[in-house]
């Protein structure tokens, strides 16, 4: 994504962020009706995908849910629906505060990356205060380490009041330099009169429960560029492994196919999670993975270069033993 802010305006696909804060103890609940959610949207004209994002802290409880439409007119269409109303009754002793929602028309598809998704109640007169303000911000932001891109979008009249501004950063550490730095809270005052009030809420990495490096939840994770060439080394080997042993095991003991798939996967999961990632592929490229490790260019391009060689020798070993 390019770096700079683009103000959706009824272009092509809408967007819908939620973020809801659980009962603690009901998340179990919480994800079941969710599932039912996610049921009743794909049955509306325009829905694309929708994705869910735990809360990274057992404390803070914030579920995050995003839903995707073709367009802001179908997206319209199912947040003012008889069936999600009749959802949101259901669900409604499963939150600890009203759901709030940020609709965003336009704007391009969002990236692999830690995004933050920022609204702002606008004064009443101040909107181009407010954007010139933005722009301000946004010209700083480009010069802080991991910014991959802004977006600014506009109120949409009859569904939702406030501005919205989303951005993106390869880690989560170079998204919380951002977000506690100095430079962003004199912005923060400079802009008082622009915005009567605004709320933060974070995305997280696909990957990020297989990388840490010490330090706790705030530690960091590596961009998402490593995280995914990482997890292909040690899952490729690992699916190969199994479906050569246990996968060929289970044919000839005569186990249906799609249970086979399954205990496969289970096996993968686990081998990855508790051995290969931790154990191997972390402490091996923790020079390029561990967030805490001074980068350069160098670097990077060095960890790229072990890893594409450790996945030409696992393509040579397993074309003569496949």
């Amino acid at each position: 994504m390019s770096a700079s802010a683009n103000r959706g305006r009824g272009g092509a696909g809408a967007t819908v962020v939620t973020s809801q804060k659980v009962v603690p103890g009901r998340e179990d609940d919480y994800e079941r009706w969710q599932e039912r959610v996610n049921g009743a949207v794909r049955d509306f004209d325009g829905f694309e995908g929708t994705e869910l994002y735990p809360p990274e802290a057992a404390e803070d409880n914030q579920w995050v849910v995003v839903f995707r439409f073709s367009d802001v007119g179908r997206l319209s269409a199912w947040l003012r629906s008889a069936k999600r109303r009749e959802l949101l009754d259901e669900g409604s002793d499963l939150f600890e505060e009203e759901p709030s929602q940020e609709v965003l028309s336009g704007g391009q598809p969002a990236q692999e990356a830690v995004t933050a998704v920022i609204s702002h109640k606008v004064r009443p007169g101040h909107e181009q205060d407010f954007v010139h303000w933005q722009e301000k911000v946004l010209r700083t932001q480009q010069k802080f380490r991991g910014f991959m891109g802004s977006e600014l979008f506009a109120p949409v009249e009859g569904i939702q009041d406030r501005w919205v501004v989303v951005f993106r950063f390869d880690s989560r550490e170079h998204l919380e330099q951002w977000l506690e730095s100095d430079v962003r809270g004199k912005l923060l005052a400079e802009g008082r009169d622009s915005f009567a009030e605004f709320d933060v809420r974070e995305i997280a990495s696909a990957f990020s429960g297989w990388f840490r490096f010490g330090g706790g939840e705030q530690a960091g994770v590596p961009p998402n560029w490593k995280q995914a060439m990482s997890v292909l080394l040690a899952l490729y080997p690992t699916v190969m492994v199994l479906n050569l042993t246990v996968a060929a095991a289970l044919t000839r003991a005569g186990v249906a196919g799609f249970l086979g798939l399954f205990i496969g996967n289970v096996l993968s999961v686990g081998i990855l999670t508790w051995f290969l990632m931790p154990l191997v592929v972390n402490r091996g490229l923790a020079f390029w993975l561990a967030p805490d490790r001074p980068r350069s260019r160098r670097t990077d391009l060095a960890g790229a270069a072990v890893v594409l060689a450790c996945y030409a020798v696992l393509l040579v070993i397993f074309s003569v033993t496949a």
